[in-house]
C-alpha cells in the first residue's frame, strides 16, 4: 500500500487547497457525492475515473490557457 508521504509531494505551496476545491467542484458537477467523513472508499471505480479524468482535463486546460499568455 502508498503511504501519505509518498511521492506525491507538491510544489506550489498552497496548491493542496486549490486541488481540494477543484476535486469538490469536479464532483459536484459530474453529480458524485463526495463523503463528509473524507472516507472515499465506497466511490465507485467507475465514478472515482470520471472525477479523475475531469480534473486531468481542467488542468490541462489551465496549464494551456497560462502557456498562450490567458491567464485567468
Amino acid at each position: 500500500m502508498a503511504s501519505k508521504s509518498g511521492s506525491n509531494r507538491l510544489v506550489v505551496p498552497g496548491a493542496k487547497q486549490a486541488l481540494e476545491q477543484m476535486k469538490f467542484e469536479a464532483a459536484q458537477s459530474l453529480g458524485v457525492q463526495i463523503p463528509a467523513d473524507g472516507y472515499y472508499g465506497n466511490i465507485a471505480t467507475r465514478d472515482a475515473g470520471s472525477l479523475g479524468g475531469y480534473i486531468t482535463k481542467k488542468l490541462v486546460q489551465i496549464a494551456e490557457q497560462q502557456l498562450s499568455g490567458n491567464q485567468r
